[in-house]
This record gives C-alpha cells, sequence and structure tokens, in this order.
C-alpha cells in the first residue's frame, strides 16, 4: 500500500470500499466484513486503516496465571502492538463476548495505542471515558460501560474475531461508523482504480437525481448509464 493509496482510502468510507472490493474482483459476495452495529467513539472521524495488530482480551473473571506471568503477557502485547508495519490498527477481541464488561479502551488505553502509533482500535468490547479520548484515535467497540473489570490479556498476534469477522495477524483493515472489513491482499494493486470506476458511475445516477424531480423516462436512461458505467 502506497501513500496515495493510503490517503484514498482515509478518504472514503467503509461503505465504500466494500463496494470498490466487489467491483475489483468483478462480482459481488464478498464477506469479510463486521455483522451487526458498531459505536464509534467519534462519528464524523475519518476511516481508520491498518495493518492489523491482533489480540485477545478478557475481564469477567480475574486470570488464573500467575501475576507475572500476567504481567509479562501484557508487556509483550504492548510490544507487538507497537512493532510491525504502518499505518496499523489494534483488532482487540472480547472472548466474554455479550457478557464483556471490562472498559478497556478508555483515556488511558487509547492514549498509550495513539503514541504507540496505531491508528485506531476495533474491538467487540467495551469503551469508556467518552470526551476524554485522544482526538485522532477512533474505536470502534461493542458497547460502552463504566468499569475494567478484570481486564488482561488472553493472548496477542494469534488473530481475532470482532463482530464476526476473522482478522488475521497483519491483515489490511478499514474500518468507520458503519463497521469495518479486511481489504483482500489480491485486490490492493487495483483498489484505487476501483474507486474510481465506482464513482464515477454512482455519479451517471447521483448527478440527475440531485438535481430535482425526474421522470421516469429520466430516471431509466441515468440508470442503464449507471450499469454500463459500472460493468
Amino acid at each position: 500500500m502506497d501513500d496515495a493509496l493510503l490517503t484514498l482510502l482515509r478518504s472514503v468510507d467503509t461503505p465504500t470500499v466494500c463496494n470498490a472490493i466487489e467491483t475489483a474482483e468483478g462480482r459481488r459476495g464478498f464477506n469479510r466484513f463486521t455483522r451487526g452495529t458498531v459505536m464509534a467513539s467519534d462519528p464524523g472521524h475519518r476511516a481508520m486503516v491498518g495493518y492489523a495488530r491482533t489480540a485477545r482480551i478478557a475481564a469477567v473473571a480475574p486470570s488464573s496465571d500467575p501475576a507475572d506471568v500476567v504481567r509479562e503477557r501484557r508487556l509483550g502485547y504492548y510490544r507487538h502492538m507497537s512493532e510491525g508495519p504502518r499505518p496499523a490498527v489494534a483488532v482487540v477481541e472480547d472472548v466474554d463476548g455479550d457478557q464483556a464488561i471490562g472498559a478497556y479502551w478508555g483515556e488511558v488505553n487509547t492514549t498509550v495505542h495513539k503514541a504507540l502509533g496505531l491508528d485506531g482500535a476495533l474491538t467487540n468490547g467495551l469503551m469508556r471515558d467518552l470526551g476524554n479520548l485522544p482526538d485522532g484515535f477512533p474505536v470502534l467497540a461493542g458497547s460502552v460501560g463504566p468499569s475494567h473489570g478484570f481486564v488482561h490479556v488472553v493472548d496477542y498476534a494469534a488473530g481475532a474475531t470482532v463482530f464476526g469477522m476473522e482478522v488475521a495477524d497483519g491483515e489490511l483493515v478499514h474500518g468507520d461508523r458503519h463497521g469495518a472489513l479486511v481489504i483482500p491482499t489480491a485486490v490492493i494493486p487495483d483498489l484505487a482504480a476501483a474507486i474510481e470506476t465506482l464513482f464515477r458511475a454512482e455519479a451517471c445516477i447521483l448527478e440527475p437525481a440531485r438535481k430535482g424531480p425526474m421522470s421516469y423516462e429520466e430516471f431509466e436512461q441515468a440508470w442503464a448509464a449507471f450499469e454500463a458505467a459500472r460493468t
């Protein structure tokens, strides 16, 4: 991913990228995206884009491991988050699932992750300290809660499943207030051209529709141009 593509991906929303991937692949059916509704810490923030740094956490009950093991695993987690290709996105699965109570993503942890060079965080778990999270570090979470519970790192660098989407460490992730997706490696060289094709096609229907009332005949003509442009 070069700088031009990164700038482009940060400027468009995740639904656009989802459609562009299908354009690049030449077929419908792309399905590596989140399911359900995410909560965005800053809905107006640009899309987060980066290579996944994955981990799993839990918080309902304390870890059964010795304290020194828990601490070493936590430090290993932060080392992992600080390394690897940039830009990067933290993708952290809360294995407590629907019973999750631990708000791992609060003022302190988000500020630390931003300082370590990450572009944002995607989690099915909780966030808190809304209004005090650092600018420039969006969080997409499953819910909001007041407590950190017994939050601890279960593992890291072994992949994560968030909102039904499996993410391997190092995969390219795009996310915003709509949700997130994994960009297939194979489409990266063609993605910028696919986005431009998508914009040109959509203009065929959006421009006449936005001008005001249109007859069915005008719509039919515009829709035909739209369909021709996107294939």
